[in-house]
């Protein structure tokens, strides 16, 4: 057999631990929902906080202050890697491009590498809404969705309309996506409200300007898509 033919048994051990990570995040949380409404938590804010820390587990008996420590003094050293090296790979994962095969994957970068605003609007806008509706087509996950939204919401710009749209159609095919949209906070379903009337305006034409046919066309189809999402969205 070819080496080119063979299975790349690393990399589909990979997907499978990123797939598992996934499948483990979301049964995590579905418990902790399931547990915040056993208990009947005041607010909206608690039951968020209790999905948000159910990755966090108790201290144990020998985690507590007077055990031994195992983390060790010198962790370049231990890993067996140079400061120079280290520098070299942080380096390369900013210049990667953002192309991530798994939801785990996305949610890895966005959290470590993409700290603000503007870079994770651009990289929305770089995977677009196809490869956005395929990453989360199982579920989004707790809290992100609403992430993602003020994202769009803070950045979008006139430029970027039908690029947004296409962003917001890949979300709105997720799965479980009306029961995350229901999980939103009052702050994030307010900036998604903003964010669908920036678009309405965007939209309309200005006194004056001429539009040609292929544009006006292009325009047509671009306001019957935000119609549209204006549902998917619940904002009618």
């Amino acid at each position: 057999m070819e080496k080119n033919s063979m299975l790349d048994f690393k990399a589909l051990e990979k997907e499978l631990q990123a797939a598992l990570a996934v499948d483990e995040k979301y049964k995590r949380e579905n418990a902790a929902k399931f547990r915040a409404v056993a208990q009947r938590v005041p607010s909206y804010e608690d039951f968020r906080s209790i999905v948000l820390a159910s990755h966090l587990k108790p201290l144990e008996r020998k985690d507590k202050m007077g055990g031994k420590r195992t983390v060790p003094w010198n962790c370049h050293a231990a890993q067996g890697r140079t400061f120079q090296e280290d520098v070299a790979i942080e380096i390369s994962q900013e210049e990667a491009p953002f192309q991530p095969r798994t939801s785990a994957e996305f949610y890895r970068y966005w959290r470590r590498h993409l700290r603000s605003g503007p870079e994770r609007y651009q990289a929305l806008l770089q995977l677009g809404g196809p490869t956005v509706g395929r990453l989360f087509q199982t579920d989004v996950g707790f809290g992100l969705l609403g992430e993602l939204l003020v994202t769009l919401a803070d950045h979008v710009r006139p430029a970027d309309r039908a690029a947004v749209l296409g962003v917001l159609h890949g979300l709105a095919g997720t799965g479980r996506f009306p029961l995350n949209l229901s999980l939103l906070s009052p702050t994030e379903r307010e900036c998604c409200q903003a964010l669908f009337q920036k678009l309405q305006a965007m939209g309309a034409p200005r006194a004056g300007q001429e539009v040609v046919d292929g544009e006006e066309q292009c325009a047509e189809q671009e306001q019957g898509l935000l119609q549209e999402l204006w549902g998917l969205y619940q904002l009618c």
